[in-house]
């Protein structure tokens, strides 16, 4: 079973994934991290959020920064975990930072634990 990548469904897949992991352990570096995400797409802008290296829908009262970047920028970064895509949409102005960018630096050192990489996998698993 595939979902649209930000879908209501999908969202309510990726909840229930997480839910079922139970506690996951989260690098240091992340896990205090909150950001701001909005992917703009052709059904219009969603909002969601990076708390401590998991996504979430809706945005996050706490986060200091907010990414914008397109949808299909936003599923190689955060589902496929193409790190190079983030550099290449950040440098051609494809992604845009409102607020604290010093926040983002975690997101390029922090390497996802072994929880993470398998919470990843079944995310990955049902994403269209």
């Amino acid at each position: 079973m595939s979902l649209e990548f930000l879908s209501d469904e999908w969202f309510a897949k990726v909840k229930e994934i997480r839910d079922g992991a139970g506690e996951v352990e989260t690098p240091a570096a992340l896990a205090d991290l909150v950001i701001n995400i909005t992917v703009s797409g052709d059904a219009g802008d969603k909002e969601l959020a990076l708390v401590g290296g998991m996504i979430e829908e809706g945005h996050h009262g706490d986060a200091a920064t907010t990414m914008i970047l397109p949808a299909d920028l936003a599923k190689r970064i955060f589902i496929e975990g193409d790190q190079s895509a983030g550099m290449q949409g950040f440098m051609s102005g494809q992604i845009r930072i409102e607020g604290d960018m010093s926040k983002l630096m975690a997101l390029q050192t922090a390497q996802p634990s072994a929880d993470q990489v398998a919470l990843m996998k079944q995310i990955q698993d049902v994403t269209a």
